[in-house]
């Protein structure tokens, strides 16, 4: 909250759909020879994943089948991470 010639006024970040606080899972569809992935979402939906989001999480050679979860930032790809575990 910030004070404001006396006001009260609130500063409120809208969060779209893609950018989620829970990574979306999704399964490795395919690997590029440049390290870029394509991922199919649970919704049967193929993304692409640049090589810098494969690296962001972590993964050194990721497989097509691996089971994954995604980091989106302003509707982009940013990590592809392990995936979660219940």
């Amino acid at each position: 909250m910030i004070f404001l010639a006396g006001r009260a006024t609130a500063i409120v970040r809208v969060v779209s759909a893609s950018d989620q606080a829970v990574p979306r899972q999704a399964t490795v569809h395919s690997v590029l020879p440049d390290g870029s992935v394509t991922v199919l979402d649970d919704n049967g939906l193929l993304h692409d994943a640049t090589a810098e989001a494969v690296r962001a999480g972590g993964w050194r050679a990721p497989r097509a089948g691996q089971r994954v979860a995604l980091r989106h930032e302003n509707g982009a790809i940013v990590a592809v991470l392990p995936p979660a575990q219940p």
